[in-house]
């Protein structure tokens, strides 16, 4: 695709949090902004752009008006079979995405970090620490506010902290972060890839205009990312992490002690006993946000205590509440079996089980050891829950199928005693009966703290 040198005109597909920062943007640019959303503009962001005085419109497109744009911006949820993305392709129009058309106007550090989960974690903590080692740092991409709505509202700063899913990469050309962060890939999103081969070319996307200047932080025991690295010529200086083998260069676990080694001179040994999270996923989290930490040479001191206080992005194994010995854990951010995965794998408690929403056609097969070892129980919920019931019922002592969150937590009490855990961690998108992963948590939070009330 061919980059536009000029630009004067904007057209900005999809009214959401990055279309309106890329309006934003633009308007701060100087460009002549049309904004289209095919859909009903959410309230907050219509308001957003009358206040601006940016001209927009929704429940259509105005071909005309798009077409004669330099550049169209894409939302991330827009899919590239839709007709008005095939029409700009058509019309050589380029069409990118936010992330994209935000790092043309900026000259400042980009750390890129993608992944099937973890993402949200790793952005967060690496931040944290850098923020907290002096750097003048922010945070943005698809976790709080929009790159392009940083950039235009916010003093410039040196380095920005950005978390990029698959969806933002596809539209990506000439993006290169000085630090790019693979945390994983596991099957997700397939219903739009149409395969895992598609679904990894995507996330590879990230480095595809690295150089020799550049450094690649990636987890060594993914399967997926060893076996496209042996088959893509990489030119950034690659920095592995792993929980299984004791690395030369980047980092590796012995037990829960993470070993940071860059270099002879670059070495730093972190207790993650010492550190505000658990599980082994979060060990590989805080070794991609370490690794980073050390080659921006943060004091090791600082890293240390900077782990301590670090406080996780809510929805992510958030302890809500305890009542009568009963832990209640909301994890609605495992949207994938992998995460789910995870949660289980990190549970010192026998566990309740909530589960269910959005099925996208994956195996429930990596799980059943540990629903054999961990759950006591398992409550499903949703639109799909007759798949998941028949694929997990044979492997716990207790399954029930219910149809409210409501439901879902009176159910989990029932079989709960002291000492327990009542875990929220869906494996499935909530699109079924919420907005999103964010809703259907804090309707759990609510209805947790019903039961409280009830009691």
């Amino acid at each position: 695709m061919k980059i536009p040198k000029d630009i004067h005109k904007v057209a900005i597909l999809g009214a959401g949090e990055s279309g309106v920062g890329a309006a934003l943007l633009s308007k701060k640019l100087g460009f002549g902004i049309w904004v289209s959303d095919a859909g009903n503009i959410k309230e907050k962001y219509r308001k957003e752009l009358i206040e601006e005085e940016i001209p927009f419109e929704e429940n259509s497109h105005n071909k005309v008006k798009i077409l004669s744009a330099d550049v169209v911006v894409k939302s991330p949820g827009i899919p590239p079979t839709a007709p008005i993305i095939k029409l700009c392709v058509e019309e050589n129009i380029p069409v990118v995405s936010e992330i994209e058309f935000a790092s043309w106007f900026t000259k400042a550090d980009i750390i890129g970090i993608t992944g099937t989960n973890g993402k949200t974690t790793t952005t967060s903590l690496t931040y944290h620490l850098l923020k907290e080692g002096g750097l003048d740092v922010a945070v943005a991409g698809n976790i709080g506010k929009s790159f392009a709505r940083v950039l235009a509202t916010e003093p410039e700063k040196a380095v920005y902290v950005l978390e990029i899913s698959s969806f933002q990469l596809d539209d990506c050309y000439t993006l290169n972060p000085k630090i790019s962060v693979l945390l994983n890939i596991t099957p997700d999103h397939l219903y739009r890839y149409g395969s895992m081969e598609a679904y990894i070319d995507s996330k590879f996307r990230i480095v595809k205009n690295a150089t020799h200047k550049e450094y690649f932080i990636y987890n060594y025991d993914d399967e997926n990312i060893k076996f496209k690295l042996n088959n893509m010529d990489i030119k950034s200086n690659l920095v592995p992490f792993s929980l299984k083998e004791k690395l030369e260069k980047g980092g590796y676990a012995e037990g829960n002690l993470l070993n940071i080694n860059l270099s002879e001179e670059e070495k730093q040994i972190i207790d993650f006993n010492e550190s505000s999270l658990s599980g082994s996923h979060n060990k590989q989290n805080t070794l991609a946000a370490t690794i980073t930490a050390n080659i921006y040479q943060i004091r090791k001191e600082r890293i240390r205590e900077s782990l301590k206080t670090f406080v996780n992005e809510p929805h992510r194994l958030q302890s809500v509440a305890e009542y009568d010995g009963v832990l209640y854990i909301n994890d609605s951010k495992a949207t994938n079996i992998n995460s789910t995965w995870f949660a289980l794998e990190s549970m010192k408690r026998r566990v309740v089980w909530i589960c269910g929403g959005v099925d996208e056609n994956e195996s429930y097969d990596s799980i059943k050891n540990l629903l054999e070892e961990r759950v006591l129980a398992a409550i499903c919920l949703g639109k799909d829950v007759e798949k998941i019931y028949s694929s997990i019922s044979s492997h716990v002592p207790h399954i029930q199928k219910v149809y409210t969150m409501y439901d879902a937590v009176m159910e989990a009490m029932n079989y709960a005693i002291k000492g327990d855990a009542i875990l929220l961690s869906p494996a499935c998108k909530s699109f079924d009966l919420y907005n999103n992963y964010e809703e259907r948590g804090e309707d759990f939070i609510k209805n947790v703290h019903l039961l409280n009330q009830i009691n």
